[in-house]
Parts: structure tokens; C-alpha cells; sequence
């Protein structure tokens, strides 16, 4: 098999990216990553240096890997923030490290790309193979393949690398009517303060509406990436994105892209930016020009929640972090990373953090469990 990097998704042709069996994800995407990278939220200036990993055999794409290479952290969710202070006090350099992952979106997806009418193991563990042939060529400190699908944890373990415990907080449709039926499992207290809630918002005036990214005109995302980028800024955040992503993006995810919108008469005053595929609708983005108790909870939760009832959808995955997602019926769920260290030393480190971690992970994911707003069984 012969291994290629490429320096940009948009290298690799929609006609071979289309081949991949990616379940239609919005971020496993060429639209997302080459757009990201394109308008330089996923480029080289923001620690990303795309070096996407593909494997072919006589001509033909086999399989494909999102690879970066990265000079600092931010916005991959890896959560090494004290690492590379390790390292240096070990005498050794953490960065550069190879990151398979999506640009500021820490959402569960396929990280190890098949072409669809292939068998899938050997591929798979010819990736991984790749991937860590060109972690050790690079000088890399390490390859992180961040918050991967439950099938990929076994070869990925197989192949040496630590997985790592998460948690998030998803939203899961267990056939509901509407969305009065899934409150109806509720405790009559929980019940009512969130009904207490959405009232709030229904009685402000306002009008809101869900649009797909082939339905916002330029002019209307340079109103959505405004409160976008301001509500970052608010609060100390770097807003990654610039607009002509969302309108490039938008234009070519179509339905895979939503915008959950409050319009004040015809004014846009606050927005909630969600992707989607067949089964799962993920948030990613808030913003508001406006301060208005409950409007974000409305636009970021119920509107969405709403939105997967009414489309069919299984399941609301809204981002990481957010206790304050519990009440309103978002449980707990494992999350899975996997780590291979080069550094045999810093290897045996990082192992031991990571077990001893995983313990408190556990009791977290129980301990807010026992916190979810929904009547006992029976």
C-alpha cells in the first residue's frame, strides 16, 4: 500500500472522498475540513497543518486518515493542558504531536476512513500502521485519535495506543411524540421549571426559526457570525470560525448544516449553529445580540430537541462540558480518545495518569447520572 499525505482536504477529490464510508458525518466531511482550511480556521496559522493521511494500492483509495499537525492545543479538546509542561521538565519537546481530530469539535465521528465496497478490518489496521509510521518519521511527541467511534477502540488498542475516558452530556430520542411526551418523564418539579422556561422565551415576541444552510442568504450569516463572534469574545474565546466559512459551508453541507434563529420582527438577535446527519443533530455555536433569560437554553436545547423529534432523528449531541445540560433530560455518556506516546518513559507516564484518571471519570458519569430530572422506574 502506498501512503500519501496531502496538505489540504480539497487535494483529495469530492468524486474518492465520496467513496469513503463516513456515514454522512458533517465534520468527516470534504465540505467541513476543506472549507476550514481553506478560509484558514484549519490552517497552518491557527496550529493546524493539515497532512491528511490516504492509502492506496495500484491507483485505487483504499482508506483515509484526518491528520494534523499541531504546534499547541487549542481547539482540539484533547485536554493536555499541563502536558507539555511534563515533557519540558523531562528535557523533551511535546510539540510538534500529530492530532487525528476535527477543528474545534469535539464530537464523537469516524476517524478511520474505508472506501465502502472494501473489507474494512485490514484497512483499518493498515491506517493505524501509517499513522504511526509517520508519527515516528515527523519527530512528532505523539498521535492523538480524538474522540473516535466505539468500532475503531479495538484496533487502536490493539496497535498500542491508550484510550482515554471522557464524558458528555447527549440527548437521546427514544421515540417521542413531541415534545411534550418527553417531558412526561420528567418529576413534576423538573417538569414545571422547564415549562416555566420555554414560557418566558414564548411570551417575549419573539419568532424562531430553524434554517438549513441552503436557506441563509450572505447577508443574514454575516448577522449569525456576528453574535457568533462577539458572545466568544464576551467571554474570553477566540471565535475560529470566520463568515465565509458558514456561507461557504453552508452552501455545501445544505441540510447538514442548521441554525436555530430568534428574530425580533424582522431583526436576527440570537442564533444557535447545529450540524446533522441521518441520525444525530450536534451543537456547536451560540450567539446573541440580546440578553434575555432562557433564550439560550431555548435555541442550544428545546429547539433542537424539538428539531430531531420532529425529523426522526436518535439522537442531540450539544458539545462538550455542561452539568447545566442534565436537568433539561441530557445524559451522561462515555467519550473515547486514544493516545500512542513515543517516548517510552513519558509513554509509561501518560499510562498511569490515564488509569488513575478513569477512575474518577467513572464515578463523574455515575454521580451525575443519579442527577438526570426523569421519574424513578416504577
Amino acid at each position: 500500500m502506498e501512503i500519501i499525505l496531502h496538505d489540504s482536504a480539497n487535494d483529495i477529490s469530492e468524486a474518492d472522498w465520496a467513496l469513503l464510508d463516513h456515514d454522512d458525518d458533517p465534520f468527516a466531511s470534504r465540505a467541513f475540513l476543506g472549507t476550514a482550511e481553506k478560509v484558514g480556521a484549519g490552517g497552518t496559522a491557527m496550529g493546524w497543518q493539515a497532512q491528511h493521511l490516504t492509502l492506496h494500492e495500484g491507483g485505487l483509495l483504499l482508506g483515509m486518515l484526518p491528520l494534523y499537525l499541531r504546534s499547541h492545543s487549542f481547539g482540539d479538546f484533547s485536554r493536555d493542558w499541563n502536558w507539555d509542561s511534563a515533557w519540558q521538565r523531562a528535557g523533551l519537546a511535546y510539540y510538534p504531536k500529530l492530532v487525528s481530530g476535527i477543528p474545534y469539535t469535539p464530537s464523537p465521528g469516524p476517524r478511520l476512513l474505508v472506501r465502502r465496497d472494501i473489507e474494512r478490518e485490514p484497512v483499518v489496521t493498515a491506517l493505524i500502521a501509517a499513522a504511526l509510521q509517520v508519527t515516528r518519521e515527523s519527530g512528532a511527541s505523539s498521535w492523538q485519535c480524538l474522540f473516535i467511534e466505539e468500532a475503531d477502540r479495538a484496533p487502536l488498542a490493539a496497535a498500542g495506543l491508550l484510550m482515554r475516558r471522557g464524558v458528555q452530556f447527549h440527548w437521546f430520542n427514544r421515540a417521542y411524540r413531541d415534545f411534550d411526551d418527553f417531558l412526561a418523564g420528567f418529576t413534576a418539579g423538573k417538569r414545571k421549571k422547564l415549562k416555566r422556561e420555554r414560557r418566558a422565551v414564548a411570551e417575549s415576541g419573539l419568532r424562531l426559526e430553524a434554517r438549513h444552510g441552503n436557506e441563509i442568504d450572505a447577508p443574514l450569516w454575516q448577522v449569525i457570525h456576528h453574535q457568533y463572534r462577539d458572545t466568544f469574545a464576551r467571554y474570553g474565546n477566540h471565535p475560529a470560525f470566520p463568515a465565509e466559512f458558514f456561507i461557504e459551508a453552508g452552501a455545501l453541507l445544505a441540510r447538514r448544516l442548521v441554525v436555530f434563529i430568534a428574530f425580533m420582527d424582522e431583526t436576527p438577535v440570537a442564533s444557535a449553529i447545529c450540524y446533522r446527519d441521518g441520525q444525530t443533530l450536534y451543537g456547536r455555536h451560540w450567539g446573541t445580540s440580546i440578553d434575555m433569560p432562557g433564550l439560550h437554553f431555548e435555541l442550544c436545547y428545546y429547539q433542537g430537541i424539538e428539531y430531531c423529534i420532529r425529523h426522526g432523528l436518535k439522537g442531540f449531541e450539544p458539545g462538550a462540558q455542561g452539568e447545566h445540560k442534565l436537568a433539561r433530560g441530557f445524559e451522561p455518556v462515555p467519550t473515547w480518545s486514544a493516545f500512542w506516546i513515543a517516548h517510552p518513559g513519558m509513554r509509561r507516564a501518560v499510562a498511569d495518569f490515564i488509569a488513575r484518571e478513569d477512575s474518577a471519570m467513572q464515578d463523574y458519569e455515575a454521580e451525575t447520572a443519579s442527577r438526570l430530572p426523569f421519574k424513578l422506574p416504577g
